[in-house]
């Protein structure tokens, strides 16, 4: 399949049409969206030229900071068939207290929570449901600990597709439910976690004839590989030592290895830069598998970062691809040093969601075991707004949240409207 792009299995390397129906290989191998890069092949400078003067074009498809991309992301696709909100485009941050506590003062950081629904999930979704309602999809659906259900309902929305997302009933955060709710989209509270409600999507999708939104859709790691091409362009195409992630099902993970791998191929950058990835303590299966010579390993997954709540991470494989291509590292934090992070990232004025904080967690720990050296260039992702699961912020603050002794609590301050008690608290 010369001179376009294709479907291939990442793991046996069957081809399969664009246009089929399919999210497995016949061998149970996930697939990744090939594209022919050759004519792109000595010709990096001029990309990125292209790439630049769209900034400044006024035009729909251009201010996407996904669909400027498009040569990379999804060549050929007829622009009128693109459900956009303007997504990507996100800022860069040097922090200066979380840079003092990381103990590591060369870290920016990307958020991706400043995309339209508050999350990375925006860049995916905008290709994955253009993709959709092009090959005409009756009904859209993923499984979500949230932040996926979110996106899914407003591009669906968007494009005039019914969706349906599937969450745990107990372990997602309000913020990210209102969402759904807003937005239109049938929510259903499973009784399980979110690999039970990813089971039920997979086994049901034939049978009720939905397209699979999660991460298992190839298209959405193809808009999620644009958070690295904006990075790098931030960055002059000068990659730096380090990318740092937060890690649950792991599709950033891999869009960010296929991203690499595809930048270097053409030119854009001339090697690669190590990914770390992040995960919780109590929701670390890729962690353990890596520490054990990537043998397969899944868990029940417990942690108060519920974006990362997941115990059998999909798209595993192609993360291991990923990491191995780039001689990564996988590393694990606990619960309380995430919320420790999140308060020193909020502190600074911008915040994010307990998940997002990983990253900061991670840095400090891999600088202290003196992974991560100090002269070193480090770019780490932040995946969601603050205002994802604010219960979570405010019980930190409070002391109250279950088995966490918070290091930096900001306690609310109750008083009588006296000017007295007033100048009492200030004073103090």
């Amino acid at each position: 399949m010369k001179g376009g792009s294709h479907l291939r299995c990442a793991s046996c390397g069957d081809a399969y049409q664009l246009k089929e129906p399919v999210v497995h290989c016949r061998c149970g191998g996930l697939l990744d969206v090939a594209h022919d890069l050759s004519r792109w092949h000595g010709r990096g400078e001029g990309l990125k030229a292209l790439f630049r003067s769209r900034l400044l074009s006024g035009k729909e498809a251009d201010a996407s900071g996904v669909w400027r991309f498009r040569e990379l992301v999804l060549p050929g696709f007829p622009l009128k068939s693109m459900v956009t909100r303007g997504e990507g485009n996100t800022r860069h941050y040097s922090f200066r207290k979380t840079g003092e506590w990381m103990g590591q003062p060369n870290v920016v950081f990307k958020h991706e929570g400043e995309n339209p629904t508050g999350s990375f999930k925006d860049r995916g979704m905008t290709v994955a449901v253009s993709r959709a309602k092009a090959d005409g999809a009756k009904r859209v659906v993923c499984a979500s600990t949230g932040n996926t259900a979110a996106a899914v309902a407003s591009y669906a929305s968007l494009a005039g597709l019914p969706s349906a997302i599937l969450i745990p009933e107990n372990a997602t955060a309000l913020g990210k439910i209102s969402q759904s709710l807003a937005y239109g989209a049938t929510t259903i509270k499973i009784r399980g976690d979110f690999d039970a409600a990813l089971r039920l999507v997979m086994e049901s999708r034939e049978k009720l004839g939905l397209t699979v939104l999660n991460s298992v859709n190839p298209f959405r790691l193809e808009g999620q590989k644009t958070i690295m091409f904006e990075a790098l362009e931030r960055m002059g195409w000068n990659p730096p030592d380090w990318i740092v992630v937060p890690g649950g099902n792991l599709g950033n993970t891999s869009a960010f290895g296929k991203a690499f791998t595809e930048a270097k191929e053409i030119g854009l950058i001339d090697r690669l830069p190590r990914i770390a990835v992040i995960q919780a303590e109590g929701a670390s299966p890729f962690f353990h598998s890596y520490s054990d010579g990537w043998k397969p390993y899944k868990m029940e997954a417990e942690t108060v970062a519920t974006a990362i709540r997941i115990g059998d991470p999909v798209n595993r494989d192609k993360a291991v691809r990923a990491v191995d291509a780039t001689d990564g590292l996988v590393a694990s934090v606990t619960d309380t040093e995430i919320m420790d992070a999140k308060a020193i990232v909020d502190s600074d004025g911008v915040g994010a969601e307990p998940a997002s904080c990983t990253s900061a967690a991670g840095i400090r720990k891999l600088v202290a075991e003196g992974v991560i050296k100090r002269d070193e260039r480090v770019l780490a992702i932040l995946t969601g707004n603050l205002l994802k699961d604010p219960d979570a912020t405010i019980k930190y603050h409070s002391e109250s949240l279950p088995d966490i002794m918070s290091a930096s609590p900001n306690r609310p301050v109750t008083i009588d409207p006296t000017a007295r008690a007033l100048e009492k608290v200030l004073s103090s």
